[in-house]
């Protein structure tokens, strides 16, 4: 898969570290709380949706910039992929 990063140009997924859903963030338990069913659905609990999906990645082997990138679950073709947060 290519990732066409805004700052460096398309580029292998290998150059990637993918860091969770873009849209459903799950919110943190408190530190102190021992409620273990809060903490699998924190850890475990994630949708799995076939079809367009929005997602942060991370150019960890290149510019190490915040990417939110829209693909496809099921083809894994990219739509679209834009830098998060500042663009300097």
């Amino acid at each position: 898969m290519i990732i066409a990063c805004p700052f460096c140009g398309p580029r292998d997924l290998s150059e990637f570290t993918y860091c969770g859903d873009a849209d459903n963030l799950a919110a943190r338990p408190d530190p102190a709380a021992t409620d273990q069913a809060a903490w699998n659905a924190y850890v475990y609990d994630r949708t799995n949706p076939a079809g367009e999906h929005a997602e942060i990645w991370q150019h960890s082997g290149g510019c190490r910039k915040f990417l939110r990138v829209v693909r496809s679950t099921v083809t894994h073709e990219i739509e679209s992929a834009e830098m998060v947060g500042p663009k300097a």
